[in-house]
């Protein structure tokens, strides 16, 4: 399904009202970072527990099959799942992808590995595309065979509240009054002390707006007087976050050391504050 604005409800719609006799698997592909293995791994478990009561409801005893499935490697656990064959609806899965073209699916490892799922007997895939040059994924002739997409055209004009929250903020662009509300779902999806260390920055980067930044080491002092980090590592993890999201910019200061600055203006970087708060 592709189309302007977010079809995350318009899927989950669909799965609730139409898939009824299907086992949904959800992937939420806008997210960062996706297990795709342990994704193909709890379908497979799946098959796994319906063979396994199958055998014992013919045989009317205990199943000798082993508890847990035996292959560990994605080879192994497709080559299963290509195995499994049914004409009984309630046995089938549909896996669900928002956005398939999301920056933790569109590698070709990921591609690969769901065009090959999408060709299981049991499997269904219905997903959702968003960038622009998304049908490029599939540009590969083997992966566009596998997938076998029927197109559908639904611009829902919906906003990305979900998905947006995930996506890089350009917050050195665009208007104040956007990237300050984005920063601040943002934020507020954080601890309390990530939240605190975030304060910290930004009031020292109010309070000396011509320095280049904060220097980490002066971030790191600052927190320990206040108790909200123990460790450089502490203090590291929180910087990754704000990293991850384009809430934190890192730059070399004249004299070699690193500093973080937050890519807002002084008045929406003071809004930003006043409504964490």
């Amino acid at each position: 399904m592709y189309g302007f604005g977010s079809k995350k409800q318009l899927l989950e719609d669909f799965a609730s009202t139409t898939l009824t006799n299907f086992t949904v698997v959800v992937i939420n592909g806008y997210l960062p970072a996706v297990n795709l293995k342990q994704v193909i791994a709890t379908i497979a478990e799946m098959f796994w527990d319906q063979t396994k009561a199958k055998r014992r409801k013919r045989a009317g005893t205990r199943s000798q099959l082993s508890q847990q499935f035996p292959s560990q490697s994605t080879e192994g656990i497709i080559s299963f799942l290509m195995r499994q064959t049914s004409d009984d609806v309630d046995d089938h899965v549909c896996l669900l992808i928002h956005n398939i073209d999301g920056p933790a699916l569109r590698d070709t490892e990921s591609q690969q590995c769901l065009a090959q799922i999408s060709c299981c007997p049991q499997i269904r895939v219905v997903a959702s595309i968003d960038h622009v040059n998304a049908p490029l994924l599939w540009d590969k002739k083997m992966v566009h065979k596998q997938f076998k997409w029927s197109w559908y055209h639904v611009p829902t004009f919906a906003p990305y509240k979900v998905e947006g929250v995930f996506y890089p903020l350009i917050l050195a662009s665009g208007g104040h009054a956007q990237t300050t509300k984005t920063a601040l779902v943002v934020l507020q999806s954080l601890t309390p002390n990530a939240q605190s260390v975030f304060r910290v920055l930004a009031e020292y980067q109010l309070a000396n707006e011509k320095e280049e930044g904060m220097p980490v080491s002066s971030l790191y002092t600052k927190c320990r007087e206040r108790f909200l980090v123990s460790s450089q590592v502490t203090l590291n993890a929180h910087l990754t976050e704000f990293k991850d999201h384009d809430l934190v910019k890192t730059r070399k200061h004249s004299d070699g050391q690193d500093c973080l600055r937050i890519p807002l203006v002084s008045d929406a970087l003071e809004k930003l504050l006043q409504e964490l708060a």
